[in-house]
């Protein structure tokens, strides 16, 4: 992999971190909105917008639900906006397939925490990239997703291949990871990295640490494989079109 810096070490308990890189070209080819499409474009790393403890809380609307279902392959999807969740080799509509027993697994409390947290991560990218929170919308897919070291079964399971979020997802303008576990204790391998031309940047994942960056191929990344332990992270998603708009996830 060549060169490799550490941008955020697990024992680091970082305000912000926040470096600036160019823009990338990717943005000219979609539709621009004034106050939000990225301008100033660059990658962040926060532990103070959410606490280990609600890290933990939210960790565990990822284990119920996904207590239900999970992939035959390392990486499992869970998403409480669409319902999508991974159960063998394919996905089902976790309201439709269990109905009312959604409503023995999470409660309002687990929504409403969900929806804070998403608007607090809101709110610090609109701030460190000097856009309007309000002109920014949650986007799909966001979801949780849990990885261990089982083999893949299926390309859904094959997640360390280097990709770029707005090229994947045309919607993304803004990604956000919110960390649920902590890297060499409850899992090894699994670390965030930023891959630029002259060395990799890697941000070790920590319970409640926030890791958000512009879409665009200025942003090309991966995720190392997971070699032991459970990985659990969230990942959240913005754009600055109202059009790929979605709300946030309601029980029932």
């Amino acid at each position: 992999d060549g060169v490799t810096e550490v941008l955020a070490h697990r024992s680091d308990n970082l305000r912000d971190k926040f470096i600036e890189i160019p823009c990338s070209e990717d943005y000219d080819s979609h539709r621009r909105f004034e106050g939000c499409t990225p301008r100033k474009c660059g990658r962040g790393v926060t532990d103070a917008v959410i606490t280990r403890e609600e890290a933990e809380r939210i960790r565990r609307i990822a284990e119920r639900g996904l207590s239900l279902g999970g992939s035959d392959g390392g990486a499992s999807i869970l998403d409480l906006h669409s319902g999508a969740l991974s159960l063998g080799k394919h996905f089902v509509n976790l309201y439709r397939y269990f109905g009312d027993k959604v409503q023995d697994i999470f409660t309002e409390e687990d929504f409403a925490l969900y929806r804070d947290v998403r608007q607090r991560i809101q709110q610090r990218i609109a701030q460190v990239f000097g856009i309007s929170s309000s002109a920014m919308y949650l986007t799909k897919p966001t979801f949780f997703s849990r990885m261990n070291s089982t083999g893949a079964k299926t390309t859904h399971d094959e997640y360390w291949h280097p990709h770029v979020d707005k090229v994947t997802y045309g919607s993304f303008d803004y990604t956000s990871l919110l960390y649920l576990s902590d890297y060499s204790e409850d899992f090894g391998g699994g670390r965030f990295v930023f891959m630029d031309a002259d060395s990799n940047k890697t941000v070790e994942p920590r319970a409640g640490r926030v890791s958000f960056f512009t879409s665009g191929s200025e942003n090309l990344h991966r995720v190392e494989k997971v070699q032991w332990g459970t990985r659990f992270a969230i990942t959240i998603s913005f754009t600055c079109d109202p059009e790929h708009g979605i709300g946030d996830p309601v029980l029932g």
